[in-house]
């Protein structure tokens, strides 16, 4: 007896982690995971290829050739092109809307294919920062877009979406996100979100659309946060303060572990200030220039300066954030270098960062430091993987008995020993 339900347990984890994609809600379990991707255009290829590696971890450990990343976190969020990777791990299928659009590979693929036609030279031919437009017209990626997503809208995701965007007439900025189903047009087609956020001012044309009464004048999400992990944790966050059902853990009395993943997509190492004795001398007009990159950088910063306060690096810490970033990429891979060497050259950087060590930023200098102890980022996204797919069977199991209001082994063993197999 005791060999059969030992079969049945193992049997059973092989139909929970096979069979039912679902991840049941957060209140089922004891963690809440949030995947976090920044904007960086063609950029994208780096986060792609890590994340493509988390997808093989996590197929290995279910051993389910099919397992997706939106099968396992429960929050995505994305600024610019990391909101259109975030959109197409998430959106469902056409063909089978239990599955995700994309998978990792097929995403890698896309910029592969579609970069040089996104960031199209003839269209750019003859730009200047001084031209009264964008650098490239929008056109194919508006329409790629649009023939990817069609008519699938915010609410039809497998898992909760957050997209950042900034709205230019109204000065404040549009967090598209799955849990804001009150406030009024938020519930938007992915199409036009995904066209939103990547609206880079200078690079492509800021982006208008009417969703029901409510008009969106978009450029990219970068403007509010070129990292969205910060917003992305703020709404889970707000989940738990308004005790969502969904979030309030079986146990009360338990505190709510919080996983992050963020990923950027590069920061060239060669960035620098000015001095203070030359700043003096600086025009107005090359002012807003410094300020502008300056802000940039502040902004990176002061979210890692925030996170902290819910990711302590301590050991008595419940929740963990792990950051993969490239803190010193060539300057060559910018976001709109779409050769085909300098895009060979982010699938590599995106390899070599995932031999790399895990580091963090400290947050006193805010150079990144080394943690040795954590191992490589493979390494870190192996454990991840284990993480997510133990939290998954978790929810899976408390979510049976549930139903079933009787043991876990009970409930998958009864249709056996009815059948005659004692």
């Amino acid at each position: 007896m005791g060999a059969l339900l030992l079969f049945l347990f193992v049997f059973a984890n092989q139909v929970i982690g096979g069979f039912n994609k679902k991840l049941p809600p957060p209140s089922y379990g004891d963690t809440i995971s949030i995947l976090s991707i920044d904007g960086g255009g063609i950029k994208g290829i780096l986060p792609t290829v890590v994340l493509e590696d988390l997808e093989q971890a996590l197929q290995i450990v279910s051993n389910d050739k099919n397992a997706a990343l939106a099968d396992y976190f429960d929050v995505i969020a994305g600024t610019s092109t990391g909101g259109i990777i975030a959109t197409m791990l998430a959106a469902p299928n056409p063909n089978d809307t239990s599955r995700p659009a994309f998978t990792t590979p097929e995403i890698l693929e896309f910029y592969l294919k579609y970069g040089p036609s996104i960031f199209n030279q003839t269209s750019a031919s003859g730009w200047t920062e001084d031209s009264p437009r964008p650098k490239y017209d929008g056109i194919f990626l508006r329409d790629k877009v649009g023939e990817i997503l069609q008519e699938t809208r915010l609410h039809d995701t497998l898992t909760n979406l957050v997209i950042t965007s900034f709205d230019i007439l109204k000065l404040h900025p549009i967090v598209f996100s799955t849990f804001k189903k009150d406030v009024p047009g938020l519930d938007a087609k992915l199409a036009d979100i995904c066209i939103g956020t990547s609206a880079a001012p200078s690079q492509l044309p800021p982006y208008q659309f009417l969703n029901g009464f409510n008009i969106f004048n978009l450029v990219d999400g970068f403007v509010t946060a070129a990292n969205p992990a910060l917003v992305a944790v703020s709404e889970v966050i707000q989940e738990l303060n308004e005790k969502n059902s969904n979030f309030i853990p079986v146990t009360a009395n338990k505190p709510t572990k919080i996983v992050l993943l963020s990923i950027g997509t590069g920061r060239n190492g060669e960035t620098q200030g000015v001095d203070a004795n030359i700043a003096r001398f600086i025009s107005a007009n090359n002012w807003i220039k410094v300020m502008s990159a300056g802000l940039a950088m502040s902004a990176q910063h002061m979210n890692e300066y925030h996170l902290k306060a819910v990711f302590p690096d301590l050991p008595s810490s419940d929740n963990y954030h792990l950051r993969i970033e490239e803190y010193n990429l060539d300057p060559s891979m910018g976001a709109d270098n779409v050769t085909i060497e300098s895009m060979e050259n982010l699938i590599q950087a995106g390899k070599d960062l995932l031999e790399q060590n895990v580091k963090v930023i400290d947050i006193n200098s805010f150079l990144p430091l080394e943690k040795p102890s954590e191992g490589t980022n493979a390494e870190a996204l192996e454990r991840l993987a284990e993480t997510l797919y133990n939290e998954k069977q978790l929810r899976l199991k408390r979510k049976s008995m549930e139903k079933t209001g009787g043991s876990f082994t009970e409930a998958i063993a009864s249709p056996f020993l009815m059948s005659g197999m004692k």
